[in-house]
Order: C-alpha cells, then structure tokens, then sequence
C-alpha cells in the first residue's frame, strides 16, 4: 500500500529568514504565506520544548511543491556546515528548473552568490549549475536543452 498521495514541500532551517526569502524570490519563486509557530503543536512535531519558529512558504510560479523556510527564536538555531559538498551526507541542494540558466546564474551572481563549481551540459538534454546561496544552502539550477 502506498502511504505517500504528493509531495508537498522541503523545509530548511536558516537564521536569516528575510535574506534567504529574497534570495528564492530572486530566483523567481513567490511568497505563498508566512507565519510565527510556537506551543504544543511545533514542540510536539519538532520534539524540541519552548520551540517558536517564523516561517516562510514560498512556491513555484504556476504552483507545485512548495519550499518552506524557518528561523527559530527559540531555542537559538544550532549552525550547519556552510561550505559542505555534494557529497556530505544529508540534505545537500534544492533543484529548480530555469528557462535560462545562464542569465539565472548571473543574477544571483550579481547578488553575491556564485558557482561551486561550472555549468556542465549532460547528453545535450540538460545544463545544470550548483550555486552556493544563502547560509551554504546548494541550489541546483538546471535548463532543459532542445
């Protein structure tokens, strides 16, 4: 039996909520909602005690699954490994489809947010780039080719 009917969103943990927001705006996805989270509810889904987050739920233009950022208040966010590789187990990149990957490469370039390695083509069906943005998040820009 089939347990999962969707998907329905990725979350990720950052400590500056507005400026990785405008990142992911910047890359063309909208603001479907945002929202403050404490009490009973959030301490018993994170297992975490006196757990209070804000959030941001952006989505895809046209809908789709969604990306859901949060900052906790409390207790303070724990840091990550901002420079971690592919190849660091856990969760290592969200992937987007772009109509132009260049000109998405650029422009989050000329936000400061640059390659981490090059822009590769496979079988001339896809090109695809990964771009360290906010707080060492990995973000797969990808262009269908033909």
């Amino acid at each position: 039996m089939a347990h999962v009917q969707r998907f329905d969103h990725i979350g990720i943990t950052v400590a500056d909520l507005d400026s990785a927001t405008a990142f992911f705006v910047g890359l063309g996805l909208e603001v479907e909602g945002t929202g403050s989270v404490q009490g009973e509810f959030v301490e018993t889904v994170c297992g975490i005690p006196g757990a209070h987050c804000e959030i941001t739920m952006l989505r895809p233009p046209g809908g789709g699954s969604r990306l859901e950022l949060a900052t906790f208040f409390t207790p303070d966010h724990v840091p990550g490994s901002p420079t971690a590789m592919a190849n660091e187990v856990g969760l290592r990149n969200v992937s987007f489809e772009v109509g132009d990957l260049q000109a998405a490469v650029d422009a989050v370039a000329a936000d400061g947010y640059g390659l981490i390695g090059g822009i590769g083509e496979y079988e001339n069906s896809v090109r695809m780039a990964y771009v360290r943005g906010p707080e060492g998040i990995i973000v797969s820009l990808f262009e269908q080719l033909g």
